[in-house]
């Protein structure tokens, strides 16, 4: 019961429970959903420095492009590590 006085606004919902509910975090904290998305994410680290890392091995000098993209797959393997 509410009190005397104390009356909804039209148009207003009132959800039960809603006060105490905490927000779900994303996917539920399905942990293999986490450890999917971090392996592939390490793969594709993983794919992207062997691209012209194997170029480097064949006695090539490696370009900017090269090193920019071994500088990008270091640290997406780093940071999927968190």
């Amino acid at each position: 019961m509410s009190p005397p006085g104390a009356e909804a606004a039209p148009g207003a919902v009132s959800v039960p429970g809603s006060d105490s509910a905490s927000p779900r975090p994303l996917f539920g904290g399905c942990w293999s959903c986490r450890l999917l998305s971090g392996a592939g994410l390490l793969m594709a680290a993983i794919w992207v420095y062997q691209g012209p890392r194997n170029t480097m091995k064949k006695g090539v000098p490696p370009s900017m492009g090269a090193i920019a993209q071994i500088t990008f797959a270091a640290g997406e393997g780093r940071g999927g590590a968190r």
